[in-house]
């Protein structure tokens, strides 16, 4: 589950952590409003209004602006307001901006340097432990600093369950020029919080880009992205209540009513699978018949009719989809109540014009291909996954 840069930088700043202060508005006279309370509370000049998105770049898409008084502040929140950010993967407008953040400007010129450097920590599968990524290259999309001069993109690995230890926060310090002064000392507490953190909201992700070093060498996240783990939603009440579902694609959204693991893909065939590796496998199997998988549906284990019709009430309303291709492993289930659940599933969704291939092995396996081949329907079985995938590769030379 990810959250909002405002609703990071809320939680961050409930272990300690120093941020960028700011309010959220909802509208352009919220956003003067609130631009007041903040000038009010904090002294600031100048503002930085951010579109709310779950989206990367979005100040390359313009959803970031700043704003050098009131009548700016109610413009450039107007212009943003309403808009959709383009998105720099694809390049095509996505997430609509419902929402954005007036943000204190914390760039105002002193002393010392201004320096933005990046932040993150991550759990790393690889080595079981957590891992902090830093450089020195804040401010900029972290992939580019790693592909260009990945000498300044430096890991610091924590062993799950033991605290961040202050030779650590030192070494790190030191490797991002922050070896002594004001700043030094405000890193060795911003870090071990920032660390606690993510460790105690069960994050599987937190990242400050920029992490900023102000003229008057204090170190603030000026931006903010946490990811919860979904599986640890049960013992974080709290946060759950932050997920916005409005940034969230609707039909994973309503597959996680059915309890199905369900991401949407780009391609043409659909999938409906029992497990994780043979949902994985299936992809494949489907991308060396020719086609392109449309999406990740793991029914589980213990699929029933009514998990198998909403699987394909989601699928089918995806109107790339020329084929489904379902591939159940009978264990726990037995494969011929899936073939009946299938068949009322199809019923039930009256009429469907999209091929249906069903491959089911496992318990019963042949009783459940003699129910779907007698049920009357246009659904082809099969035994093997190698005949599955030539029917889908027949269906789609057809198409």
């Amino acid at each position: 589950m990810n959250l909002h840069e405002y609703q990071a930088k809320e939680l961050m700043a409930s272990f300690g952590v120093p941020i960028q202060r700011g309010m959220v508005a909802y509208t352009t006279e919220e956003a003067v409003a609130v631009t007041r309370q903040l000038q009010e509370n904090t002294g600031t000049g100048w503002v930085v209004v951010k579109a709310q998105v779950h989206a990367g770049g979005r100040g390359k898409a313009g959803g970031v602006k700043l704003a050098k008084n009131l009548d700016e502040v109610r413009e450039k929140a107007g212009a943003i307001l309403g808009m959709r950010l383009i998105t720099k993967q694809t390049g095509e407008e996505g997430k609509l901006v419902r929402k954005v953040l007036i943000a204190e400007d914390v760039y105002a010129p002193g002393e010392s340097e201004i320096k933005e450097y990046y932040i993150s920590m991550l759990v790393d599968r690889e080595t079981g432990k957590n891992v902090i990524i830093y450089s020195t290259e804040g401010g900029m999309d972290i992939e580019e600093v790693a592909e260009h001069t990945p000498h300044l993109v430096y890991k610091e690995w924590v062993e799950p369950g033991l605290p961040l230890m202050p030779y650590q926060v030192r070494r790190i310090a030191f490797k991002l020029g922050l070896g002594s002064g004001r700043a030094y000392k405000e890193f060795m507490h911003f870090l071990p919080k920032l660390y606690t953190c993510f460790t105690q909201s069960d994050a599987s992700m937190v990242e400050i880009n920029p992490m900023l070093k102000t003229s008057d060498n204090r170190i603030l996240a000026v931006d903010g992205k946490i990811s919860i783990d979904d599986n640890a939603l049960f013992r974080q009440p709290l946060l759950a209540e932050m997920r916005d579902l409005q940034e969230e694609d609707p039909t994973e959204v309503e597959a996680g009513k059915f309890n199905l693991n369900f991401v949407k893909l780009d391609g043409n065939v659909g999938c409906m699978v029992n497990g994780a590796g043979l949902a994985m496998a299936t992809m494949d199997i489907i991308k060396l018949a020719g086609g392109a998988p449309a999406n990740f549906l793991d029914v589980g284990g213990t699929a029933n009719p009514e998990t198998v019709e909403a699987g394909f009430r989601i699928i089918l309303k995806d109107p790339n989809v020329k084929a489904i291709l379902v591939n159940i492993f009978g264990g726990i289930v037995r494969c011929d109540r899936v073939a009946n659940g299938i068949v009322q599933a199809y019923k039930n969704l009256g009429n469907v014009s999209v091929p249906i291939i069903v491959r089911l092995q496992g318990t019963n396996a042949e009783l459940a291909k003699e129910i779907i081949d007698q049920s009357g329907l246009k659904v082809v079985s099969a035994i093997l996954l190698r005949e599955a995938a030539e029917k889908v590769q027949a269906i789609l030379a057809q198409a």
